[in-house]
């Protein structure tokens, strides 16, 4: 049960890009959160999700004896929220609440959306420093770190893209 979790409920046996697919699931892990329309679920969810991808792909790897598995996709999972939330945050800030679903598939925001993904993709497969070199780190705690890094990398990106656009 706890490697099929950490394979994302199966779909990290995918054979071909099996990160990205776990990284469309991570869209859903989020939409899930934005939904409740509340920041502390949203922020208890993302920390909740960060915390069992560390102890479950941990178990993952001793499971398959292998250092950060490609089947092994809960980290994605969890770690995609991380790229949206510098515009989470920024809406917040000016609205008072957190955006629904919808708001990132508008007219508007879909394109953005779509590059937020594509460049969480990235900088997951290229891995800047340190997002590499966190991959050192023991048991799950290097397979989910170099995702929340990359996510960070993206976040950061989006401040950017939010602040262009205002």
């Amino acid at each position: 049960m706890k490697l099929w979790i950490a394979q994302g409920f199966g779909i990290g046996r995918i054979p071909v890009a099996p990160g990205t697919f776990g990284s469309v699931l991570g869209l859903l892990w989020l939409w899930i959160l934005l939904a409740s329309a509340h920041v502390w679920v949203l922020v208890a969810g993302t920390a909740a999700g960060l915390a069992a991808s560390v102890w479950l792909c941990g178990e993952a790897e001793k499971r398959l004896q292998q250092k950060d598995p490609s089947s092994v996709v809960l980290d994605e999972i969890v770690a995609l929220p991380i790229c949206f939330m510098s515009w989470i945050a920024l809406y917040f800030l000016r609205n008072g609440t957190i955006p629904g679903p919808s708001y990132f598939i508008s007219k508007r925001n879909f394109l953005i959306s779509i590059g937020v993904f594509a460049a969480f993709r990235l900088f997951d497969i290229w891995k800047p420093w340190p997002v590499r070199q966190s991959q050192a780190l023991p048991r799950g705690w290097g397979v989910t770190v170099d995702d929340v890094l990359a996510g960070l990398y993206v976040s950061g990106a989006v401040v950017l893209v939010e602040i262009w656009r205002m």
